[in-house]
């Protein structure tokens, strides 16, 4: 039984979250200027419908960008292609992105809101399935329980208001589960067919989903022994049958492939030119191919081309030596417990406390009736936590294992439920956690992307800890502008900017400050003292170039532990922008 509630103020309940929501994800895709990501998935988008091909941003399937680039197809744009070009492993979109943004000027940052809101409708059908699911598994108060805590989730605003992949795809994962679930429950045709429907829109929203490929049977033969030892059902009901299972799976298949237009559909394995080392064999430079010659050369794959190439220029970025930014210092390897540690500081602690409730719950209620249920969602959320974990090259980016979220947000339902401890006791917990999560949250609202919780001081303090889009994605560029609007400052300023959008557009007079690089000495001029910003991620010391301004912080434009800092620089050192920016595009590719 769970805490009682009547319908009518559960129905308001839900709209009122439900439309917070999407005012919170509206609002910030408005005032955010695009993050270092967006102008390459915008300008790849566009040219997915004006050419019909997808190399452009391989490493994620196209279905997002597709999204958010029809506004801009419909209401129409300037176009440059000069930097394209299709060599293997190529990331040429990180030029290609930057060259659409500055042919449409001061529209693209409107393009680029039009495109953010095409793309939240990703993310409410994942809100509203997750309270499906948690009504469904616990009640009515699980279902809002689980809900709100999707709605003021820092991470789920901050990606959820951007078109890049990783909120939409996390929704896309979860419906994909759900309705898994519901055919393990009711094995017929018609939830084989929706089944199958949501892994295909998972797959088309990013290649991690790629798991589910071989999950989805792993599980389906686990409900099925412990189905057959739980309860005394019909066979139909307790064991789905195999060959529903292989049309679920065919369908997603053909729903990725239809994302794609059915371009490069069952490429051989021998036609690749592959990059990545374990791909391409032993050849120590260039490409490769370790199948060809082999009697897999043959073998068609049930994969799209691109997207099989997208797996092998991502796997490429993560073996290559790079630099892990981790609490204060830059480090030439990464941690297996990078994005534990990430979670432990960057989600709210009252989201935290119920997250660790449920799974205890779920671990020592291993027996309860729901753990064939509960099992969907745990197994999911180990598989990313490992994987992802797993790469120890290169950590970087707490998005990475945001598909974990709305499984996590679902369990934590169970925590309504009458059982256990004194409901009373337990009702004041979970509605002071939630309470705590709610008011953190709002805050640092709109600032969501580099929100950090009570556990290291707040947002102050996060460029200590971590860095990237963890922090500074470089989508501050609007507030820089409004700030100095402020202030009436019309002289030319100081700016070091993390990103691929070129700060002139939004109409910012800058040049380039005080920075060092290993290889050119800094050189110290006397000159007047004048405004200087510098990105904290390089305020940090990490990636392409390292702070080394000497003033004193005088003010903040936007949040203070925001992207831009503001700062009274005296040494200056002059550099080539238009160069830098090429050179700096690759260390921020993803």
């Amino acid at each position: 039984m769970t805490l009682p509630l009547k319908k009518h103020w559960q129905m308001i309940a839900f709209w009122a979250l439900l439309l917070t929501h999407t005012g919170l994800l509206a609002y910030s895709a408005a005032v955010h200027s695009p993050n270092a990501n967006e102008p390459a998935h915008l300008a790849a988008g566009v040219s997915h419908w004006e050419f019909g091909r997808f190399e452009l941003y391989r490493v994620n399937p196209p279905l997002v960008r597709m999204v958010a680039a029809i506004p801009t197809v419909l209401l129409g744009y300037e176009e440059d292609w000069s930097s394209y070009n299709d060599y293997p492993g190529s990331r040429c979109v990180f030029y290609v992105g930057p060259d659409f943004m500055w042919a449409n000027g001061y529209r693209s940052l409107w393009l680029t809101t039009y495109g953010r809101w095409a793309c939240i409708p990703f993310c409410l059908v994942g809100i509203c399935v997750c309270y499906r699911w948690s009504r469904e598994l616990y009640g009515p108060m699980a279902g809002l329980l689980s809900m709100s805590l999707w709605a003021f989730s820092p991470s789920m605003i901050a990606h959820g208001s951007f078109f890049t992949p990783d909120a939409h795809a996390a929704s896309m994962g979860l419906l994909a589960a759900y309705l898994f679930w519901k055919w393990l429950k009711e094995p017929d045709w018609f939830h084989a067919v929706l089944a199958g429907t949501g892994v295909g829109l998972a797959l088309a929203t990013k290649s991690t989903w790629i798991v589910l490929l071989g999950l989805w049977p792993a599980l389906w033969l686990v409900w099925r022994l412990f189905r057959r030892q739980q309860e005394n059902a019909t066979e139909g009901h307790s064991r789905p049958p195999v060959i529903q299972l292989i049309l679920l799976l065919l369908i997603g298949l053909n729903v990725l492939h239809l994302a794609y237009f059915y371009e490069g559909s069952f490429p051989r394995l021998g036609s690749f030119e592959f990059v990545s080392h374990s791909l391409k064999g032993n050849e120590e430079e260039g490409v490769g191919n370790r199948f060809r010659g082999t009697w897999l050369e043959h073998l068609p794959l049930p994969l799209p081309r691109e997207f099989v190439a997208g797996i092998d220029v991502q796997k490429h970025d993560l073996d290559r030596p790079r630099q892990t930014y981790f609490r204060g210092r830059l480090h030439d390897h990464g941690f297996w417990y990078y994005y534990l540690y990430a979670i432990a500081i960057k989600v709210p602690i009252g989201t935290q406390l119920l997250w660790l409730a449920a799974l205890i719950a779920f671990v020592t209620g291993c027996h309860g009736r729901n753990f064939c249920d509960e099992m969907i969602l745990f197994i999911p959320v180990a598989i990313i936590m490992v994987l992802v974990s797993s790469q120890t090259n290169y950590n970087a980016h707490l998005r990475y294992v945001l598909g974990a979220f709305p499984f996590l947000f679902v369990l934590a339902g169970r925590l309504s439920q009458r059982e256990g401890f004194s409901v009373h006791l337990r009702r004041w917990a979970v509605g002071g956690c939630l309470v705590w999560t709610v008011g953190s949250t709002l805050l640092c609202y709109p600032h969501c992307l580099s929100y950090f919780n009570e556990t290291i001081g707040g947002s102050r303090n996060g460029y200590k800890h971590l860095a990237n889009s963890n922090l500074d994605w470089g989508q501050d560029l609007l507030f820089l502008s409004w700030w100095l609007e402020e202030k009436g400052h019309s002289e030319k300023i100081e700016l070091v900017y993390y990103g691929l959008f070129d700060p002139a557009i939004v109409g910012i007079d800058y040049e380039n400050p005080a920075i060092v690089r290993s290889d050119v000495r800094l050189v110290d001029r006397e000159q007047q003292r004048r405004l200087g910003f510098v990105s904290s991620n390089f305020r940090a010391g990490m990636e392409f170039f390292q702070w080394n301004g000497t003033g004193k912080a005088t003010d903040f434009a936007g949040y203070d532990a925001e992207d831009v800092r503001l700062h009274s620089i005296r040494s200056i050192m002059s550099f080539d922008r238009q160069t830098d920016l090429k050179r700096a595009s690759q260390k921020v590719a993803k």
